[in-house]
């Protein structure tokens, strides 16, 4: 342990500059506020302004620093403005939470056309691997900087309905662990986290359908579905010091469906 440290100091992010994608809503949101309660400095980034705007308002008002700072992950301009301006408005950057996601489609992976198999691999794949490279230089002058992958049990085993998307979180995992093995010696630390099935707007096709629904709850062993909360956790976790010797993992929170 660091000198002078406890452990409960370790999980305090207070002062660290914490980016997350997807934000402005499901887990995004419960990572963002997460992370602004043990101290960090948030931006919420999602692609309507007046939408990550109104959360950090929220944010404000309960003694939170946030900001909202628009973009499209799915593009290579906005990623860069994007970095930008973190660095512009907070002086750099300490963590970088890849959260947003994109699944157009639900059903066999025979029906996935060109457009919807585009989106999903560029807004899944290629906006966070553009992003941790964008955010490299800045983590490596500032001595270090954690990466936390929002991924997907369906990144692990496929399922049924989501195929080109399990292979985008499949996808997300070997990029994780491929990074911490570059980046390590930069003292930048890569994790994944593999959500199951979590009460989002994201995932309503799943947990609104009662039959599906009961077929997902019927293998989890704590006998219910997510909630946003129970991820953010993991992730102010992941982010702290008290994760220090913690890269390249890919953490399950699913209630241990995959245990099953």
């Amino acid at each position: 342990m660091t000198a002078g440290k406890t452990i409960k100091s370790l999980f305090e992010l207070n002062d660290k500059v914490a980016l997350i994608t997807g934000a402005s809503k499901g887990i995004g949101e419960s990572i963002g506020r997460g992370m602004a309660e043990f101290g960090a400095k948030v931006i919420l980034s999602s692609r309507k302004q007046n939408a990550v705007d109104a959360l950090a308002e929220e944010f404000r008002k309960d003694g939170l620093d946030a900001i909202g700072i628009a973009a499209n992950v799915g593009s290579s301009e906005d990623i860069q403005q994007l970095i930008e301006r973190v660095c512009e408005t907070r002086g750099g950057l300490d963590i970088l939470v890849n959260n947003a996601g994109a699944n157009p489609v639900f059903g066999p992976i025979q029906n996935t056309g060109d457009t919807a198999f585009d989106k999903i691999v560029n807004v899944n794949l290629k906006g966070p691997f553009e992003l941790c490279k964008a955010a490299y230089p800045i983590f490596k002058q500032r001595g270090g900087g954690a990466i936390i992958n929002i991924s997907s049990i369906g990144g692990i085993t496929p399922e049924q309905f989501i195929g080109v998307y399990s292979i985008s979180k499949a996808a997300i995992n070997s990029m994780t662990k491929a990074m911490a093995q570059d980046w390590g010696t930069d003292n930048i630390r890569v994790n994944s986290i593999c959500p199951g099935l979590i009460r989002t707007k994201f995932s309503e096709a799943l947990w609104k359908n009662e039959d599906i629904l009961e077929r997902f709850v019927s293998r989890i062993p704590l006998g219910r579905a997510g909630n946003p909360e129970d991820i953010a956790g993991l992730a102010v976790y992941l982010a702290s010091d008290a994760a220090a010797y913690c890269t390249g993992g890919i953490y399950m929170a699913d209630g241990g469906y995959s245990s099953t």
